[in-house]
């Protein structure tokens, strides 16, 4: 296995870029073959909470984690007022854990991340997808799942000028390309 670079006793690879980039997709294909669970940004943050959420990454994800906890509890966000998650309950902590999310490369989390990816993707290719991926969502209409973009457009853009995650990842990814070439080569690097 790689060097862990990391504070934890886990090898965590954090999956970043923007939203709709492929990053879910990505993490999915690197969980099958590297037997890894995958803690989602996505249960943090929301669309009500762009910005106090990471905290609680570090509280209920990476310390449990650091003083040798078999299994993660955490709550998970509620992005649309029709969406009632249950709560992540016994999630096992593997020898391989994926972080997966815009902002998963974040300053506050880089002490415990042990090999970074970024997706590259065109923003109008990730807006699309978005778009689509959420379009009809909560009895929302097109105009309004737009604007709630836009408005998730700007934190995300703020995030990666401050934090520059691309800049930091261990290796950048082409998120308009089949990932099968590249989940072979993470293998082989990380297994190495």
């Amino acid at each position: 296995m790689l060097h862990n670079k990391s504070n934890l006793p886990i090898f965590l690879i954090a999956i970043d870029g923007h939203g709709g980039s492929g990053k879910s997709t990505l993490a999915n294909l690197l969980a099958d073959k590297l037997q890894a669970q995958i803690i989602r940004i996505d249960d943090f943050a929301g669309w009500d909470n762009p910005h106090n959420w990471w905290p609680l990454v570090i509280e209920r994800v990476f310390e449990p984690i650091k003083n040798d906890e078999k299994v993660l509890s955490y709550p998970r966000s509620k992005w649309w007022d029709t969406h009632n998650p249950t709560p992540v309950v016994d999630q096992p902590v593997t020898p391989i854990m994926i972080l997966e999310g815009v902002s998963s490369l974040r300053r506050e989390f880089r002490p415990y991340v042990s090999y970074g990816i970024f997706v590259d993707t065109p923003k109008d290719v990730c807006l699309q997808r978005g778009f689509e991926r959420d379009k009809g969502q909560d009895g929302k209409s097109d105009k309004e799942i737009k604007q709630m973009w836009q408005a998730w457009r700007e934190e995300e853009e703020a995030y990666i000028e401050r934090d520059n995650p691309k800049e930091f990842a261990d290796l950048v990814v082409d998120g308009t390309k089949p990932f099968d070439g590249v989940v072979g080569e993470i293998q082989e690097r990380v297994l190495a």
